[in-house]
């Protein structure tokens, strides 16, 4: 039957798959949104959703409408993470670590792992997707004889330059310099844009992080590696329709099977979730796509010099503009840059700058926003083009400048902010060119280029037919003898 076919595809045997995602959001809320598809792809599917006890109640929020529906087939199971000297207490994700917290909150996930044996031991699950921070669950999985694949929450195009063995073949030392991260790894897609003209300087000099070390801990690229080849097979979090020359490479690289998820476009907001009245009113004030809404996420912050360039931007451009800006230890309240002078009178009427937490769906799809200024994360890129609107990118750190030449110059989406090579550093002046090349006739590739994909992230019979079509592919993986 082919995917997506309905039918008897419900009496199929029952699976059930665990998950034990990283301890950031960032990678919690694709894990969530891959566990709604499941549950609601087939009712013999069942959940079991491992992480921090701290994060629980975020996470039963993200998976409530499944909870609901799916009648007692998904479960959230809490881990005590243990002490580590220097990791503030309670801590349970990274959303309020710095970055050194952040690779002590690894050491704390490990040091969970008697934990996470128990429960397998205990559920004995059918399969266990994990992240790139636990490989030592697929080795725990595969003495119970469970099945176990690594679900990267990163575009394909990410991995396939960053984490491939390529990258690091067996032996090699020390790890890869900034300068050998400027051009891709030995048989990169030659069909990448990114082939010929790799990556600048400054970019190259941020992916080194993933062959860092920490504390004599194993570096992210250890961690990927290691999982991947332990793991009976990949999940990715894209589709062959965006990225089929690199999934194919990954494939190659790692001689296991790739199974594709879809996008995992974000479901829409509730029917009775509306607009803050403080939003809506000021939106309300201007003429369809006029407003300007920039946002950079949860995680991602610009330093003071890079912020005050993008609100003069945003100011040359004469449009109106709401300006989401956080810092890592705002704790989404203190104002995270002091405005030039005489900005707020200039902007007075047309300008906000905003810190802390906003319903971004919601401020997406309201009919007087028509340009998004985005750090190019995956699921920001979607949601931006499921709410039809034109696309600024402008990355500040790993994936995203990855993802910016896939949505930018492959798909032809979005125009990416003109940016100097040795150090990333953008005026105001080239945000107020990119704004304005997007909101043109021709921005990026054009409308029709845009109105494709944006067709097809909210086509739910094209996006049904990938969580039907994973299911099968993960119940095939499931069914194999051990190797």
């Amino acid at each position: 039957m082919p995917p997506g076919g309905g039918g008897n595809r419900d009496a199929a045997p029952a699976m059930h798959v665990l998950m034990l995602p990283w301890l950031a959001f960032g990678h919690i809320v694709p894990f969530a949104q891959l566990a709604r598809r499941l549950l609601a792809s087939s009712s013999s599917v069942r959940v079991t959703f491992v992480t921090a006890a701290g994060n629980v109640p975020r996470v039963e929020a993200m998976l409530s409408s499944a909870s609901s529906s799916a009648g007692g087939r998904v479960s959230i199971v809490p881990l005590r993470l243990p002490h580590v000297p220097g990791l503030p207490e309670g801590a349970a994700s990274t959303a309020e670590l710095s970055l050194d917290g952040a690779e002590l909150l690894k050491v704390a996930l490990d040091g969970a792992r008697p934990q996470v044996a128990a429960l397998l031991a205990e559920l004995r699950p059918d399969a266990v997707l994990l992240d790139f921070a636990t490989p030592w669950a697929a080795d725990d999985a595969a003495a119970l004889g469970v099945k176990s694949l690594q679900f990267s929450v990163f575009s394909a195009i990410a991995g396939a330059y960053l984490v491939v063995p390529a990258r690091r073949p067996e032996g090699a030392s020390p790890p890869p310099s900034a300068r050998d991260l400027m051009s891709g790894p030995a048989g990169f897609p030659a069909s990448s844009p990114l082939a010929a003209t790799g990556v600048p300087a400054y970019q190259a000099a941020d992916f080194t992080y993933v062959f860092t070390s920490f504390g004599g801990q194993p570096c992210v690229y250890e961690r990927v590696v290691a999982g991947i080849r332990a793991c009976d097979g990949v999940v990715l979090k894209t589709c062959a329709d965006m990225e089929a020359a690199y999934v194919d490479y990954l494939a190659a690289q790692f001689r296991k099977p790739v199974l594709t998820a879809g996008p995992l476009v974000p479901d829409p907001p509730r029917g009775d979730e509306l607009l803050d009245e403080r939003w809506a009113t000021w939106l309300s004030a201007f003429p369809d796509g006029a407003v300007v809404f920039a946002s950079f996420g949860s995680e991602t912050f610009l330093p003071p010099a890079a912020a005050t360039e993008l609100l003069l931007g945003l100011e040359a451009t004469g449009r109106p503009f709401l300006a989401v800006l956080n810092s890592p230890d705002d704790g989404g309240g203190a104002a995270v840059v002091v405005t030039p002078p005489g900005f707020k009178e200039r902007v007075s009427g047309r300008g906000i700058v905003h810190s802390g937490w906003v319903q971004q769906q919601h401020i997406l799809r309201h009919r007087s926003v028509g340009c998004y200024v985005t750090h190019a994360g995956f699921s920001s890129v979607v949601e931006g083009l499921v709410a039809g609107c034109r696309l600024v990118l402008l990355p500040m750190k790993g994936d995203q400048y990855l993802n910016a030449a896939l949505f930018a110059r492959e798909l032809r989406v979005g125009v990416e902010v003109a940016r100097r090579d040795e150090d990333g550093w953008f005026g105001r002046h080239d945000v107020c060119d990119a704004v304005a090349a997007a909101v043109a006739n021709d921005g990026g590739g054009g409308d029709d280029a845009r109105k494709k994909w944006t067709d097809f992230f909210t086509d739910d019979a094209v996006q049904g037919k990938f969580a039907d079509e994973f299911v099968r592919q993960l119940r095939e993986i499931v069914s194999t003898a051990p190797s």
